[in-house]
């Protein structure tokens, strides 16, 4: 994955790089260890950058990639400081950060498009479906495995994949807990379409360089009006993470977690390359 232009600056802790390609579109790397896992300095950190986009004057525009081929977005880390998390001050929205992140990217001024090259699974399946389009390369994985160790997911998965893809459809995604690959995604349009991986980057780009051509209040305006219809109300993003808070971590699922750990969950050579099949069958 190559820069084209204008600067792009991360430190070691920066989770987010961005690249300001011009003022009306910018390019978001995303970066978090070997599987790019979703912990809680990626909430505090995406909450910053959501208030940088919305606060930029000529911003029409924003890509989301992954510095790593095989993962857009693993999952929520599930070694991270639970307590940490807990105790996250509620933000102006009196939600969560986490949630309030997943609902506040969703209605920002600019479209917001996810390039996925990798898996995005559980909260990285929350993130791309924050976002306003997505184009997926052949390799790709989406998925919600949370049901599978005993969790309701957290970030609203159900309220979106309802609105997008029908009541039965994301009651299988969502209760199935399995791997839905490219193109099976396409066909329920969990994404837009698939896109060769070889044309994965110059297909987003040039769609991002059109629209960013286009008048932002055009551009704003339309994406108000179809998010007036389209989006989840505030309260059901604060009902799914309180659902998820309840239910995660009950130690009548420390079994299955376990053995995803001993089958190499969290690390890439291992249970992450078919977390929702193999893993997540009925043995488990």
């Amino acid at each position: 994955m190559t820069s084209r232009e204008g600067p792009e600056h991360m430190s070691a802790a920066e989770q987010f790089a961005v690249q300001e390609v011009t003022p009306s579109y910018w390019r978001v790397t995303f970066s978090n260890g070997a599987i790019n896992l979703v912990d809680p300095d990626t909430v505090e950190q995406l909450a910053e950058l959501i208030t940088r986009i919305e606060r930029a004057p000529d911003l029409t525009v924003v890509v989301f990639r992954s510095a790593h081929e095989d993962f857009f977005m693993a999952h929520w880390d599930m070694l991270s400081d639970t307590a940490r998390v807990a105790a996250m001050s509620p933000a102006a929205s009196g939600l969560h950060p986490y949630a309030d992140n997943m609902y506040r990217l969703a209605r920002v001024p600019a479209l917001t498009v996810s390039e996925i090259a990798g898996r995005a699974r559980g909260a990285g399946s929350e993130f791309v479906l924050a976002t306003d389009v997505r184009f997926a390369g052949p390799r790709a994985v989406l998925g919600h495995f949370e049901v599978g160790v005993g969790s309701v997911p957290g970030g609203n998965p159900a309220g979106r994949l309802a609105r997008l893809l029908g009541r039965g459809r994301a009651l299988e995604v969502l209760l199935g807990a399995d791997d839905f690959p490219a193109d099976l995604a396409a066909a329920y349009g969990y994404v837009n379409r698939v896109v060769p991986e070889d044309r994965l980057e110059d297909v987003v780009d040039a769609f991002a360089r059109r629209v960013a051509g286009f008048d932002k209040v055009a551009v704003s305006g339309t994406k108000a009006l179809v998010d007036a219809v389209t989006e989840p109300p505030v309260e059901e993003f604060a009902a799914a993470l309180a659902a998820f808070f309840r239910t995660s971590g009950r130690p009548e699922n420390s079994a299955r977690v376990k053995r995803l750990f001993d089958a190499g969950l969290q690390r890439p050579d291992g249970a992450e390359r078919d977390l929702g099949g193999r893993h997540l069958g009925p043995s488990t």
